[in-house]
């Protein structure tokens, strides 16, 4: 598997780069790298994308209840704050239950801090993810067209 910890994702509205942060969550990002590696996010949708707060991805049924067939992960919440560009993934009520979905940020949501687990950040592409389809659910949604780790 690739050493790197930079992420390239083409979207159906261009590329976005992200660079991984194993320092805050290494079990998180280990998970990301090999579903990426597997192409599980290939062809996958932007489910949930609200304005001004979040674009949401990483569940392959569109629904927003999917997962990979990992098992969920253990949280590792840490002190980065969720503010414009932060990759964080996205959880049930239960704080163990990360599996395969995240978010990223449009704007603040410190609210979200300590309470869900970051594990990136967009260092290139933002105004990409910025003209993401808007919904809840979307209709005709965006989607990843690949993602993968960037050969070290």
């Amino acid at each position: 598997m690739a050493d790197s910890n930079t992420l390239v994702m083409e979207t159906s509205k261009g590329r976005v780069v992200i660079a991984l942060r194993p320092d805050l969550a290494p079990a998180h990002v280990e998970r990301i790298k090999t579903l990426s590696e597997r192409g599980f996010y290939d062809g996958v949708p932007f489910h949930r994308v609200i304005d001004g707060f979040m674009a949401q991805t990483g569940d392959p049924t569109g629904t927003g209840s999917g997962g990979s067939d990992l098992p969920d992960l253990k949280a590792e919440f840490n002190a980065e704050p969720h503010v414009r560009g932060t990759c964080s993934m996205a959880r049930t009520n239960f704080p163990h239950s990360a599996n395969s979905q995240f978010f990223i940020c449009f704007s603040d949501a410190r609210f979200l801090d300590k309470q869900y687990t970051v594990w990136g950040k967009v260092t290139e592409g933002m105004e990409v993810v910025d003209q993401i389809k808007r919904g809840e659910p979307v209709r005709d949604p965006d989607t990843i067209v690949s993602m993968r780790v960037q050969a070290a």
